[in-house]
């Protein structure tokens, strides 16, 4: 399954994280923003989409630069999902889905619990941004 995640990073070097809402698969556990990719869909195109409707913010192919990637083995599927970063959008940050917020400084990210997918691209960002 292909995914992809953003790390949208504001001017204080926090990165946002979402709890995944009850109901879904690994429900209350953070992880970044994101989601599959449609077919025929560019990745930068699926992070466009997934930022509009659920965060409400307009990003821009240009301001999206790749970081790294995660590939994961769940028990009924595997997961291959890169990682953008994102310093720049229109609009405020609000949760279009229910879902709860936090931004978060890179060091502080792992006292968050992930999904397995996730937790392997924090030392990138703490790398990234200190």
């Amino acid at each position: 399954m292909l995914v992809v995640a953003i790390a949208l990073v504001d001017a204080d070097d926090r990165v946002l994280i979402a709890q995944r809402p009850e109901g879904k698969a690994l429900a209350g556990l953070w992880e970044f923003p994101g989601g599959k990719i449609e077919p025929g869909e560019r990745p930068e195109d699926a992070l466009i989409r997934e930022c509009q409707e659920e965060l409400g913010v307009e990003v821009k192919a240009a301001c999206l630069a790749p970081l790294t990637f995660a590939s994961h083995p769940y028990e009924d599927f595997h997961l291959l999902m890169p990682l953008y970063v994102c310093r720049k959008w229109q609009g405020f940050v609000r949760p279009r889905e229910g879902q709860a917020l936090k931004w978060v400084m890179p060091k502080r990210l792992r006292d968050y619990p992930m999904p397995p997918a996730d937790a392997p691209l924090i030392p990138h960002l703490v790398d990234l941004l200190g």
